[in-house]
């Protein structure tokens, strides 16, 4: 009996042993070189990851990177050093048999393909469930701007609101406003960019990794006011430490505005700690157009940031600092707020009233009269200029756990306050006078944690909220008065990944309260609401996949909506709110086509969004006169709500014809409009295309384009809108990169509307007054060592 009770227990362990060794046997190697695509040289401490399991490694001075025990399984590997564009490929491992997956980084990809925005963690722009544009470093400097509207507006989806230069702010789908969110390193930069076209974004665009455009609803983790998309700057994502310095240093001008600007950066790592520091400043000066300069349109910025953190394979922590100061004119704001573009039924320009007396009933704010005394010919200088002077400081705590286990083996953790102040500054005589102070100060946290894989389950969940305490004092003061707004939320996205199939889900649940602190003029107002949404990826052939998106989205209105009264300049209206507005909520479905293979690459989405309850300024006819009243000098506009509906489609495509040469396109269109009437909804982009090849050989890259957008008719327009005329543009964009194993070097020329055209941005607050730059030339240099 014994002896049958030990061979039972022997011949158990046995088996117990060959079924360990035969599935550890089943585990394979993972490895790899990188190497640089100008010169083949090997790439050390670049970050090397495997996304799903959230392993990583370093490749050593030859280059080389490797992963041991890894199970079988579809994978996607991520690169990322500092200055080279992170790249993404997907490799399938089979048990028993080792992968391999090789890496040629380039310092100038025509397109970066890894995106941080998406879902909060590196992934790859093809395998994104959202439709996501990234531009990285070297792309950026070649459209070098103090805003990143002017940046950006060269993306698919993506087009320019602006009230001058300084002020450009992105535009997507045709969203603008409070439905597009601007982050710094996915936490909200605190500024006043939204609420008014002559409100600029402090974002240092020389100083950045990547621009990340989320195009569509992205309410689920950043925020209900996110309805439109989410633009992100990334100055860093660098979560591992490294040994050595890294660095980089860049100059660059430009003609047509007399640009000139530098920035330069450093990044030290010790043992497991990691300091960074940048700096920058670039000056714009009057730029020039085909019928002349246009007065007051220049700007200037400088600033900087500096961080120190802790990155130990439990945990890490970081600490980060930043300042960004500038200064931008306003042009032509002082002929809006003299009432010097008024005119007569007749279309002649109002007498301008005499001291203590207003103007005649019969002076009226018509866009067409407007439009048609400036067409050939510039507005002439005033004596007066408007400026903004603004300054902006961010304070950060990041840290978190990783590679734990149990139910939760990750969790990030940021407390932020941004400190914000901008001056409208009114000068006569080269004397400044501030005329209103804005005061926007934000206190904000998050929280992400990362659930342990459960298998084919993923996902995440978190909290995060703010407080913000907004003030305006003088002349432009639209809300009496300071108000507070304090917002939670909770979110959660989940994903299912099968063979040939994944589906993602998730849902947020967010309340906003608004306090205002003068009770007898304003009402208090409470809004929560839930925003879900659900996707389908689908794997058609190797390298291909169709995506189906339907999200539920829910945005409070906001504080300028409810609360804003009197003269506004920089939305060209007599702001009335409305203290009663409801919530929004759109309903939207998105169906997208990605390839990724060696030389095709498409991404392309079509969209379709129904808002219920939409908010937007509507021009007010109180007598019923038919023409729009005017109040200050401004036409007179009301807070509304009515329904509508934003559908269109936007494509990008890279193809490599031969190892020469490569063609690109990328192409928009959208309409949005009011269901009630189908009245087209203002300053939306009208359809573009932009068309180009790219002449490759060693270092040297030549990339002549044409660019073209439709013209916005008669019936394509708003109320308080005039048609644009279409145009077509010629640009030549070219660089050069050298470099050995730890210097590189890049040469970039740019040349913009090179037939010194004539033409105007639909998006443009005073597209009537200004029409976009002439001919130019802009010229940059990068040195980055690492």
């Amino acid at each position: 009996m014994k002896n049958n009770l030990t061979g039972n227990f022997l011949a158990a362990a046995f088996a117990v042993l060959s079924f360990s060794l035969a599935a550890f046997a089943q585990n394979v190697t993972l490895r790899g070189t990188v190497i640089s695509e100008t010169n083949d040289a090997p790439i050390p401490n670049v970050s090397v990851q495997i996304t799903q399991l959230r392993l990583s490694a370093e490749t050593d001075e030859q280059g080389v990177y490797s992963f041991a025990n890894i199970p079988p399984g579809r994978y996607s590997i991520v690169t990322h050093i500092e200055g080279f564009s992170d790249q993404a490929k997907t490799v399938v491992l089979a048990g028993g048999a080792s992968g391999t997956v090789d890496f040629a980084l380039s310092l100038v990809a025509l397109r970066e393909e890894v995106t941080v925005t998406a879902t909060g963690e590196e992934e790859s722009v093809f395998e994104s469930f959202q439709s996501v544009n990234s531009v990285g470093s070297t792309r950026i400097r070649e459209q070098a701007s103090t805003s990143i509207g002017e940046v950006l507006e060269r993306e698919g989806g993506v087009g320019k609101r602006s009230f001058g230069p300084g002020t450009s702010r992105p535009v997507i789908r045709g969203f603008d406003g409070d439905r597009v969110l601007v982050l710094q390193d996915g936490i909200r930069n605190g500024s006043l960019g939204s609420q008014s076209g002559d409100h600029g974004e402090p974002v240092d665009t020389l100083n950045l990794e990547r621009l990340e455009v989320i195009k569509g609803p992205a309410t689920l983790l950043y925020g209900s006011n996110a309805i439109g998309g989410v633009v992100n700057a990334v100055t860093s994502d660098e979560d591992d430490p490294h040994a050595g310095v890294r660095g980089f240093f860049t100059g660059l001008a430009a003609t047509n505005n007399r640009q000139g600007g530098t920035s330069g950066g450093i990044e030290y790592g010790y043992r497991k700690f990691l300091f960074n520091a940048n700096g920058n400043f670039l000056r714009e000066g009057d730029y020039r157009t085909p019928l002349g300069t246009i007065p007051n349109s220049s700007s200037r910025a400088y600033g900087g940031n500096t961080s120190v953190g802790y990155y130990g394979e439990k945990a890490f922590f970081n600490g980060y600092f930043s300042l960004d100061r500038r200064r931008y004119g306003v042009p032509y704001a002082p002929l809006f707020e003299s009432g010097a573009l008024l005119t007569t039924p007749s279309g002649e320009p109002c007498e301008p009233a005499k001291e203590g007396e207003a103007r005649g009933a019969e002076c009226e704010y018509d866009i067409f009269a407007i439009r048609d005394r400036f067409s050939r010919a510039l507005p002439p200088a005033t004596d007066e200029q408007i400026d903004l002077r603004m300054r902006r400081n961010n304070y950060r705590v990041r840290g978190g756990f990783r590679n734990l286990k149990g139910a939760i083996p990750q969790a990030n953790f940021s407390v932020d306050f941004t400190d914000y102040r901008h001056e409208e500054i009114e000068t006569v005589s080269n004397t400044d006078d501030v005329a209103t102070n804005f005061f926007n100060d934000i206190f904000s946290y998050r929280s992400v944690f990362q659930q342990a894989n459960y298998k084919v389950l993923s996902g995440r969940f978190g909290f995060e909220g703010y407080r913000r305490s907004y003030l305006t004092e003088g002349a432009e003061q639209l809300v009496d008065g300071r108000v507070r707004q304090h917002n939670f939320a909770a979110f959660a996205l989940e994903e299912l990944n099968f063979d040939r199939v994944a589906f993602q889900f998730g849902g947020r649940v967010e309340s906003n309260r608004y306090r205002p602190a003068n009770t007898g003029l304003y009402q208090e107002r409470d809004f929560t609401g839930f925003s879900g949404a659900a996707a389908a990826r689908i794997r058609l052939w190797t390298g291909a996949s169709f995506v189906a998106n339907f999200t539920s989205s829910y945005r409070a209105p906001a504080l300028e909506e409810l609360y804003n009264e009197g003269a506004h300049i920089g939305t060209v209206t007599f702001e009335v709110g409305d203290q009663n507005l409801r919530r929004e909520r759109s309903n939207g479905i998105e169906l997208s086509l990605r390839q990724r293979l060696n030389r095709v690459r498409i991404n392309g989405s079509f969209f379709f969004y129904n808002i219920n309850d939409f908010v937007f300024l509507a021009p007010q006819d109180a007598d019923g006169d038919g023409r729009v009243d005017v109040e200050d000098n401004l036409p007179i506009g009301n807070y509304r709500q009515d329904d509508a509906r934003f559908v269109g489609a936007d494509v990008t495509v890279d193809v490599d014809i031969n190892r020469y040469l490569g063609a690109f396109f990328v192409g928009d269109v959208v309409r949005a409009e009011l269901k009630d009437g189908d009245v087209p909804l203002p300053r939306i982009t009208p359809a573009r295309a932009r068309i180009g090849l790219d002449f490759r050989y060693k270092g040297l890259s030549v990339r002549p384009e044409g660019v073209f957008a439709a013209d916005r008719g008669v019936d394509d327009v708003f109320t308080l809108e005039t048609p644009t005329a279409g145009y077509g543009l010629f640009n030549v964009n070219a660089s050069y990169t050298f470099g050995t194993e730890h210097y590189a070097h890049i040469f970039s020329v740019s040349g913009f509307n090179v037939g010194n055209r004539l033409f105007r941005n639909h998006l443009s607050f005073i597209k009537n007054l200004a029409p976009e730059p002439g001919r130019g030339l802009r010229a940059s240099y990068t040195f980055r060592f690492f």
